[in-house]
């Protein structure tokens, strides 16, 4: 999904964002810093197989998804994806910049709870060189993730 078609459904739901520009950067914490957005408010989408179908898992930058727990919430056992599952669900996006709107792509998307205690969300925005800012009363609104606890903080 490029940048634009993010920003059209955005704003054809009447969210208020903001578009941050960066230089490339491949890991959420090299985003997080180039950004300034700390690790607990950028969020990274990690792609999960749940119950053989396809699933988002998004959690902030600073954490790793346990997928114990992860399969407690979703009832289902719950395994990391590769690329070669996933890759072609998102043609237009850069691999690993994929924004957290499962819904879009017609899948599940399952938010950790941490991502909850903060009034934003920041996330890579379909490429490797922008991310969206929002209220994560927004993001929830339109994209109905399933909350609960499965991650973790790493140093």
């Amino acid at each position: 999904m490029p940048v634009q078609k993010l920003r059209t459904y955005l704003d054809e739901n009447g969210v208020k964002y903001s578009a941050i520009q960066h230089s490339k950067a491949f890991t959420a914490q090299e985003i997080a810093e180039l950004t300034h957005i700390p690790g607990k408010e950028l969020a990274k989408t990690v792609m999960v197989i749940l119950a053989g179908e396809l699933a988002m898992a998004v959690i902030p930058a600073s954490h790793r998804v346990d997928f114990k727990c992860l399969s407690d919430v979703a009832g289902s056992v719950a395994e990391l994806a590769e690329e070669g599952d996933f890759v072609e669900r998102f043609p237009t996006c850069d691999v690993g910049a994929m924004p957290p709107f499962g819904n879009l792509y017609e899948m599940a998307v399952y938010a950790s709870e941490i991502l909850t205690e903060d009034e934003f969300i920041a996330f890579s925005a379909g490429s490797h060189a922008e991310v969206i800012r929002l209220c994560y009363a927004d993001f929830e609104r339109l994209v109905n993730p399933v909350v609960g606890r499965f991650s973790y903080r790493y140093p």
